[in-house]
């Protein structure tokens, strides 16, 4: 009976883990993060109280759109969050 071949190459050995250790958000995100939303959602308040006129006179509806991105901003930035 013929006898199997040897390896040729050394064992698989896997890379050592590095211990970053965890990960944290600068000292800025949260308040930046909340911020975003507060804004947003004193635009949208304003907006409604003044019947669509202000912040912005002139663009109406708009108004709300506006408000509307920086609350998803401030919603964007919780996934990101640590």
């Amino acid at each position: 009976m013929p006898e199997s071949r040897s390896r040729k190459k050394p064992a698989y050995v896997p890379p050592p883990e590095k211990s970053s250790g965890p990960k944290v958000n600068p000292p800025w995100f949260v308040p930046v993060m909340l911020g975003l939303m507060i804004l947003g959602l004193a635009w949208i308040v304003v907006t409604y109280l003044s019947s669509f006129a202000y912040p912005i006179p002139g663009i109406r509806a708009w108004n709300l759109a506006i408000g509307a991105v920086f609350v998803i901003a401030g919603f964007g930035m919780t996934t990101r969050w640590r």
